[in-house]
């Protein structure tokens, strides 16, 4: 995205506030509205060149393309900013705020190469599966009709086949194949379904030199003998082949086709045992990340991953208990501290391999933890997302290259950490910022606000509640609870939403 002076200037102004953002087109429509505890940090996240969320989510990526000016509004608090957003939404209903909640413009293909026989399917996000993503795909119709043609002219499995695996091993790919594949039987080995899988992806990546050329030619045949339906699928296919080439340039996966995600798995955790020099393979990964709530105070996500893949039941997620702030390094020492030593108690194995979010100062942290605990660490290791360096328990870094199988899979469990730690603390920071709706009300003291939510439970019970029910609170009196009243109707008229 080419940024002109102008826009750059203003982006080097906003401040550092909440308040609301408002992303406009180049005909100045508003086009998105969103809500922000940090103006600068927010709004300057849709001009980045590369982004992973852009990679990772096709609204995004359509979004930042179509951004060409934006506007800003101040507010005094995140909570402001939450009914301001609210209230813009409904006002102005930017496409983008709708797309939000029917994202139905947006697809990508997925080639699901965790299963025996992959099969071309279409989602709407990204997951780490060890799956095969091309898009997002603007013009759905032409990925869906390429799709068709593909499954014609390679024989592979579509969303709609449940293949069935025959005594002898064979494969029967369709319980009906009629004459869509009828070029390749129906009946099949893993082997030979591979080739036409590694075929098509071949074809419609356009890395088959013959593709694009055919295509033309059968569309221009088409159109010549005026049969336009035809030239259509032609068109839609050669649509396809060069939308995938254009979002397939630079995110290419080093992935041998001919192997699954369980064998993928074992070659990361071999290469992992080899290059660390360890003594058994690990087959057993945590790793810990540390989130902030609004900058005032940390949570921390733990996740596990067994022979490669996630371990979900044995996630846990922290809340901070020695102290009150920010301070990352402290985070990390207390609940490293937490787990393992609770592992040590209980005679629990620890796992093969620590895996701490950050640089030398978290590995310390961590590595400080096992001291205070009185226990030989496993083997520690930090991972830096700037340039994914690997730190190790001397504190000595290690740089493994891109496609290295070990760094995918420290990636892939560092990036579930992030993702689990965020999760835990977007869901605090909501509670949080329903709850301070309070504080805007002026005269009602932390007593009286604590008060209010045991007595109701939640914030969205205060509001239901009418004077009568606030009065048998105690210390909200008839003038307190009228007043009360009166605000929160102001703020949340009927038919607002509750969030």
């Amino acid at each position: 995205m080419n940024l002109s002076s102008a826009l750059k200037e203003k982006l080097r102004r906003l401040p550092h506030t909440s308040g609301v953002y408002l992303m406009k087109d180049a005909l100045g429509t508003v086009i998105y509205i969103g809500k922000a505890s940090d103006l600068k940090r927010r709004v300057s996240h849709y001009f980045r060149k590369s982004s992973k969320d852009k990679a990772y989510n096709p609204k995004i990526a359509s979004l930042s393309e179509c951004i060409a000016d934006f506007d800003y509004i101040n507010t005094r608090s995140e909570a402001d900013a939450l009914v301001l957003e609210s209230k813009l939404i409904k006002q102005w209903k930017p496409r983008y705020n709708t797309l939000e909640k029917d994202n139905k413009n947006f697809l990508l293909l997925r080639v699901e190469m965790f299963s025996e026989l992959p099969r071309f399917t279409f989602c709407r996000n990204r997951k780490e599966d060890n799956s095969l993503y091309f898009g997002p795909y603007l013009g759905t119709s032409s990925i869906r009709a390429a799709l068709r043609e593909l499954k014609k002219k390679f024989g592979i499995l579509l969303s709609d086949a449940r293949p069935k695996k025959s005594e002898d091993g064979s494969w029967i790919l369709y319980d009906d194949a009629r004459g869509e594949i009828s070029d390749f039987p129906n009946t099949t080995t893993r082997n030979e379904y591979m080739i036409r899988v590694n075929a098509a992806l071949n074809y419609l990546r356009g890395a088959d030199a013959r593709a694009l050329e055919e295509a033309n030619l059968k569309m221009a045949e088409a159109s010549a003998e005026m049969e336009y339906e035809r030239a259509a699928k032609w068109r839609d296919l050669i649509s396809a082949i060069e939308e995938t080439r254009r979002s397939d340039s630079g995110m290419r996966v080093n992935f041998d086709i001919s192997k699954t995600s369980e064998e993928v798995a074992m070659l990361a955790i071999e290469s992992l045992k080899k290059t660390f020099n360890l003594e058994k393979s690990p087959f057993s990964i945590e790793c810990f990340d540390i989130s902030h709530i609004s900058g005032s105070f940390c949570v921390a996500s733990m996740v596990r991953f067994e022979n490669g893949e996630p371990a979900r039941q044995k996630y846990r997620r922290f809340k901070i208990k020695s102290f009150i702030g920010n301070d990352d390094f402290r985070a990390m020492r207390e609940v490293v501290y937490r787990r393992y030593s609770r592992l040590s108690r209980e005679g629990q194995n620890m796992p093969d391999i620590v895996l701490i979010d950050g640089g030398k100062g978290q590995v310390y942290s961590a590595l400080r933890a096992f001291s205070d605990a009185g226990i030989n660490p496993p083997f520690v290791a930090g991972l830096a997302k700037r340039e994914e360096t690997i730190v190790l328990e001397d504190f000595s870094e290690k740089k493994l290259p891109r496609r290295h199988e070990g760094l995918r899979l420290l990636q892939r469990v560092r990036d579930e950490a992030h993702r689990f730690a965020n999760s835990f603390s977007e869901s605090l920071r909501s509670r949080k910022i329903r709850e301070s709706i309070l504080d805007d009300f002026p005269g009602l003291g932390r007593k009286r606000k604590d008060a209010l939510l045991a007595h109701f439970g939640s914030i969205a019970k205060v509001k239901e509640a009418g004077v009568a029910e606030l009065k048998e609170v105690e210390g909200i009196g008839d003038e307190t609870a009228s007043a009360l009243r009166n605000f929160l109707d102001a703020n949340f008229p009927p038919g607002d939403d509750k969030k």
